[in-house]
């Protein structure tokens, strides 16, 4: 149920169907690129193909390559959101590693013992405060930022707000 919910909240800020020049990702629907979806589907996708993608059609995809590896299932309602969109945005190692880093450990990208622990000497909604700026210094710092910064940085700080509010009604 909860990975239906942050799944929501995450496809709402990918949106639909782009394909920026300068994205590297290249053609993209509902957060997938067609790389990401060729792999996943094991073989060549057209244009059409891509833009067919549907919620029914991703949501597997979404689960076994960005939720599970994020180990979001173990993490506190809100950090789970967060921790997804960024595994999405940016993959699940950097997405757990930024976590790590938020907490002042050893960034190994595997969520263990240890950053448990750390993870549940805070509050939810500090972690989430700490883990958006995290996040926020993350983008400034890739070469992309002068032309999805303005975006990313809104993602963020949107996710964030959504994460609190979860946070509130768990």
């Amino acid at each position: 149920m909860m990975f239906k919910r942050c799944l929501e909240l995450v496809l709402k800020s990918e949106g639909g169907y782009v394909d920026h020049p300068s994205d590297p990702g290249g053609r993209t629907n509902r957060g997938v690129t067609q790389a990401v979806w060729e792999e996943w589907v094991g073989h060549p996708v057209t244009e059409k193909d891509m833009r067919a993608l549907t919620v029914e059609k991703i949501s597997p995809m979404y689960e076994m390559k960005y939720w599970r590896p994020s180990y979001c299932e173990k993490l506190p309602i809100g950090v789970n959101l967060l921790v997804f969109s960024m595994a999405v945005n940016a993959g699940s190692g950097r997405a757990v590693k930024l976590l790590q880093r938020t907490l002042g450990i050893v960034e190994d990208g595997v969520i263990g013992r240890i950053t448990m622990g750390k993870i549940n000497e805070l509050s939810p909604a500090t972690l989430v405060d700490r883990y958006s700026a995290t996040r926020k210094v993350y983008y400034e710092g890739l070469k992309l930022f002068p032309i999805f910064g303005r975006g990313w940085l809104a993602r963020t700080e949107k996710e964030r707000l959504e994460a609190l509010e979860m946070v509130r009604n768990s």
